[in-house]
């Protein structure tokens, strides 16, 4: 597929390094040229030196035949206006928008675009692992909105249900229960087993409400 990355700081080189090691076509748009240094010695994808509002610009790096764009810069504003200029005139398929400041995200919300915001799901990620280590985050959607966690059963739910876990939390959902190496779709009526893998996804709240249940133990 063909790609452009807006930005060639540590975020774009990182994602136009491993693209480009995925056998992507790929063109690296940057206004500093000492920028593409960052660039490892075996990219095999192009560089497009040049101001990225630029009509020109954007088209030698190939626009009208892109199949996704990412605007990762590290200002917002810049990202914001690259982002929706792919999408509205260009249209690009795909278009990822890199935000920098979370006080600016519902700019781009505002303009309906794929967000990614590493420093709020940054601080989020290293919230939980302060403070709630026994709970793994395994999968992470949007900015962190709702993520999939793995948790063991402790042996004070050992015969209870899902349900009765889970029972007016509805920030929750199961995943999936794998017991002695074997996963299963578990439903409501699932009973949990001490030692059982069990995976969920949640929302903050939702999660931290069925930490403090399992603590708790049965008479939560």
């Amino acid at each position: 597929m063909n790609f452009i990355i807006v930005g060639c700081g540590r975020v774009g080189a990182d994602l136009a390094t491993r693209l480009s090691k995925s056998g992507h076509d790929l063109v690296v748009v940057d206004q500093n040229k000492a920028a593409f240094e960052r660039l490892p010695a075996d990219y095999r994808g192009r560089t497009a030196h040049g101001e990225a509002l630029s009509e020109k610009v954007l088209e030698r790096a190939g626009i009208h035949e892109a199949h996704g764009l990412a605007a990762v810069t590290n200002l917002d504003t810049l990202n914001v206006v690259v982002a929706h200029a792919a999408r509205a005139i260009y249209n690009v398929p795909i278009v990822v928008c890199r935000n920098y400041d979370p006080g600016l995200r519902y700019m781009m919300e505002t303009f309906n675009l794929q967000t990614v915001s590493s420093t709020a799901w940054g601080a989020q990620r290293v919230e939980e692992l302060l403070t709630n280590a026994a709970t793994h985050t395994v999968y992470s959607a949007g900015n962190g909105e709702v993520e999939i966690y793995e948790l063991i059963v402790p042996g004070a739910w050992s015969d209870r249900t899902w349900n009765e876990l889970c029972f007016g939390n509805t920030g929750a959902l199961p995943v999936a229960l794998t017991r002695a190496g074997r996963a299963i779709l578990p439903d409501a009526a699932t009973q949990l087993r001490a030692g059982d893998l069990l995976n969920v996804s949640a929302t903050f709240e939702g999660i931290q409400i069925l930490r403090a249940r399992l603590e708790k133990g049965a008479e939560a």
